[in-house]
């Protein structure tokens, strides 16, 4: 059987991170917003990740601790969300994400405007 491209992406990260690690890890660089997510290299990790993430049915406890590994900058806080609670809007989470020492809505909005993804 042929391995997809996914999996052979999924298998050279696991073996050079331990894991699939979230996107700022390998691109640090690139604001999540950038259009880089939505072509190219950007766009293969996250199809990458996605596909991995879904196999890993990570529950909650489980999906924090793998955030922990690999703590978000403020401005990916909304995305470690949408993949932890699954949700569309992450005003609701911002409070529970800083109490579990991830960052606030403040860190978050004042990151965005950093000069570094300019």
């Amino acid at each position: 059987m042929t391995e997809t491209w996914i999996e052979v992406a999924v298998a050279q990260l696991v073996a050079q991170y331990g894991t699939v690690p979230p996107p700022w890890v390998p691109y640090p660089e690139f604001h999540p917003y950038s259009a880089f997510w939505r072509m190219g290299g950007g766009e293969g990790h996250i199809m990458v990740f996605s596909a991995w993430w879904r196999e890993q049915d990570f529950d909650e406890v489980q999906a924090i601790a793998y955030f922990r590994r690999w703590p978000p900058p403020a401005a990916w806080l909304p995305w470690m969300i949408e993949a932890v609670w699954d949700a569309d809007e992450p005003e609701p989470y911002f409070e529970l994400v800083e109490e579990l020492g991830f960052g606030s809505q403040e860190d978050y909005e004042r990151d965005l405007d950093d000069p570094r993804w300019e």
